[in-house]
């Protein structure tokens, strides 16, 4: 690695190594003149501004929450109960800067989760409930639990933020450093495809997301019962397509709070797949809540995208074809 790369190496290692710290954060909701009320939310919000609204609908399944990740806004929801939520970390995100526009025009109740940019200048000028992220020079996928945070809230859920805290105490990256060294080593030279319950959808998305912009290699995810029905098909491995299955390493994240039927779809599939000479491993959520479970799971994805990373000699923190698409399309 050249010395810069190598700085950002370490960068990205220390976002990890803090990242429990988040949980102490105090987020202010500004521009606040009395208590927001809504029936329902619409999060807009591109690439790692929409992961925390994802998590959120893992952590509290019942909460009538949606997620936009596009230009405009969606033509199927009620504005009048809704609140809409546009979270860019940068604040300068085209897609949510278009709905942003077009939320004001029609005078929606609408907040804003940003570092800065323009989005939170607008919010200002506006006079809209706004909550500015601490600005630590981290990429928005390591800021996940600044944004879980800021959007619990806007959403006044107190309760969860209070829960949240305990894992500035109760996370342990240094160890779960350790138990990624072992994936690393099976997954060198490999695709993975991670694979979980549909509860758990945002914890395989956002393993996804790790691998694709830290570990900066292909990835693919899909949930159960769903994937039985047509995507385990096609690695039912044959003579005249077998060449096609050998680059994959397929990842089980096992819940055991899932429904039994899924959690025995997940060891028959893993069989299956193992009896035709597939790779697999089973990877369980540990932790005594839904929160040590998420927070544990993506930990351990940040510590073995970093290290996949490092294997290939590739720089983990920054984004450049991300960036160079953004040149291109200005």
């Amino acid at each position: 690695m050249l010395w810069i790369e190598l700085i950002k190496y370490y960068m990205m290692k220390d976002a990890i190594l803090d990242f429990p710290k988040q949980f102490n954060y105090q987020p202010k909701l500004e521009n606040i003149e009395r208590e927001i009320q809504a029936k329902s939310y619409l999060v807009c919000g591109m690439g790692g501004s929409h992961l925390s609204a994802d998590l959120l609908k893992r952590i509290k399944p019942d909460l009538k929450l949606s997620i936009h990740s596009n230009y405009g806004l969606p033509k199927n929801l009620n504005y009048d109960d809704t609140l809409v939520i546009f979270s860019s970390y940068s604040g300068n995100t085209e897609e949510v800067l278009d709905g942003f526009n077009l939320a004001r025009k029609h005078n929606y109740q609408t907040a804003v989760i940003s570092v800065g940019g323009k989005l939170l200048e607008l919010a200002r000028e506006n006079n809209i409930p706004y909550i500015q992220l601490p600005d630590t020079g981290i990429q928005p996928r390591s800021a996940l639990g600044f944004s879980l945070l800021a959007l619990m809230k806007i959403m006044n859920l107190d309760e969860f933020i209070s829960k949240l805290s305990a894992l500035s105490q109760k996370l342990d990256p240094k160890s779960l450093a350790n138990e990624a060294v072992g994936f690393v080593e099976k997954l060198k030279n490999k695709v993975p495809v991670i694979y979980s319950s549909e509860l758990n959808k945002a914890i395989a998305y956002n393993w996804k997301i790790k691998m694709n912009e830290t570990g900066k290699i292909p990835a693919f995810y899909n949930i159960f019962p769903e994937l039985n029905h047509n995507e385990m098909t096609g690695f039912d491995v044959v003579k005249a397509s077998e060449k096609l299955s050998e680059i994959f390493t397929f990842i089980f994240l096992n819940d055991s709070g899932d429904h039994p039927k899924v959690n025995k779809r997940i060891k028959i599939t893993k069989e299956l797949y193992e009896d035709r000479g597939l790779k697999t491993e089973m990877v369980d959520l540990k932790g005594d809540n839904v929160f040590e479970k998420i927070f544990n799971s993506l930990i351990l994805a940040d510590w073995i995208a970093v290290k996949l990373a490092e294997s290939y000699n590739l720089e983990s923190e920054q984004v450049p074809m991300v960036e160079e698409f953004k040149n291109k399309i200005k």
